[in-house]
């Protein structure tokens, strides 16, 4: 399994694994950086001199860096290429939905209103462009008190279920 992480302005990909290493680079390519478990990521994050360092860039640099991600990094042989985006609809996901050759997409969300009106968006993108919408995945809908064994809802109760059916 790899994981591109195309969140070029918020990347989160390698905090998440704990990883802070750069990768190394030869003449045949890139090699993406490996988790303890042994899943390949690249992220524009394993190149910055401090991970909390901003990237400030236009459209078409961040399109540029997506392009080379796939193309000048040697993946090997992989079963899974997991593509992190950032929400919405802007210059990253349409980069990749032009350029990689995609299976499918996989909607992460939250139980908040606003973030219902982005998945919204991003699945009305997805049929534009002719990409299966193959889940839905909602974050956060609640977790149970390990104490009392009572179920929160610190976003307000979810409906996961009648967002993806009204799809």
């Amino acid at each position: 399994v790899g994981i591109l992480d195309a969140d070029i302005t918020g990347p989160s990909i390698p905090k998440m694994f704990g990883m802070a290493k750069p990768p190394d680079v030869s003449d045949i390519g890139i090699f993406p950086g490996e988790t303890e478990t042994g899943i390949k990521v690249i992220s524009i994050n394993l190149f910055l001199h401090r991970p909390e360092e901003a990237v400030i860039w236009r459209g078409p640099m961040i399109s540029n860096a997506i392009k080379q991600f796939w193309s000048d990094v040697f993946w090997g042989k992989l079963d899974y290429l997991l593509v992190d985006l950032p929400p919405g609809t802007a210059d990253a996901p349409l980069t990749v939905m032009q350029t990689l050759p995609l299976d499918g997409v996989v909607i992460v969300t939250s139980p908040q209103d606003l973030a219902a009106m982005v998945v919204h968006k991003a699945v009305s993108m997805c049929r534009k462009m002719k990409i299966p919408v193959i889940g839905l995945v909602q974050n956060m809908a609640g977790m149970e008190c390990p104490s009392c064994k009572t179920m929160l809802y610190p976003f307000g109760r979810s409906d996961g279920e009648g967002l993806a059916a009204g799809m």
